[in-house]
């Protein structure tokens, strides 16, 4: 990926210099419980004042999560869509190429992609990886339109998976009503009037 791309680390801020206004930014905690594959808005917002000392991904950058609590949440990214450049918090890489971002996001997620960077993970409290350990890993380049076209195909199958799993809380909700339905009627035997 080196060779094809380059690697800008963030820049460091903590979650209060996060505020309801101010310049979109990208927390690296934010990658593992807010984002998925892609992003057109931030969920938080920088202070201004701290503008001017951050590195951005810019539309079209993927933004690469470099640390986290285990080997198995390196390395995941984010195609950033937004028009708005985004602060980068220094626990991420900025990944900038010419590659399709959401080709790439779909290929950072990729088993095959994991087994070649795990190696270059170093294990602590915190596990991290480096710009050069993710320059390692090697990516297949497609034709541009066909990374687009194996994009759109996995936006669209990840689309329905998700309408699959909201789905299934309220689909549990239906049979549970229907079975409380049927078992109030089941145990609901006319009253026999007993003559004394």
């Amino acid at each position: 990926m080196s060779e094809i791309g380059t690697f800008i680390r963030g820049k460091r801020f903590v979650r209060t210099d996060i505020v309801s206004d101010g310049v979109p930014c990208i927390h690296y905690g934010d990658m593992y419980t807010y984002y998925g594959l892609y992003a057109t808005q931030s969920k938080g917002r920088l202070r201004s004042e701290l503008a001017s000392k951050m590195r951005y991904a810019q539309k079209n950058d993927v933004v690469i999560v470099a640390a986290g609590e285990n080997k198995e949440d390196i390395g995941v990214g984010l195609a950033w869509l937004g028009d708005e450049p985004a602060a980068v918090h220094d626990a991420c890489f900025i990944f900038r190429s010419d590659l399709y971002p959401q080709y790439v996001s779909h290929y950072l997620r990729s088993n095959y992609y994991h087994k070649q960077i795990v190696k270059y993970v170093s294990e602590g409290k915190i596990c991290s990886i480096s710009a050069k350990g993710l320059g390692n890993a090697i990516i297949p380049i497609p034709a541009h339109e066909e990374q687009v076209r194996i994009a759109t195909l996995l936006n669209n199958f990840d689309a329905l998976v998700g309408d699959l799993t909201k789905g299934i809380p309220a689909e549990m909700v239906a049979v549970q009503e229907q079975y409380e339905y049927y078992r109030n009627k089941l145990l609901s035997f006319p009253r026999i009037q007993i003559s004394v």
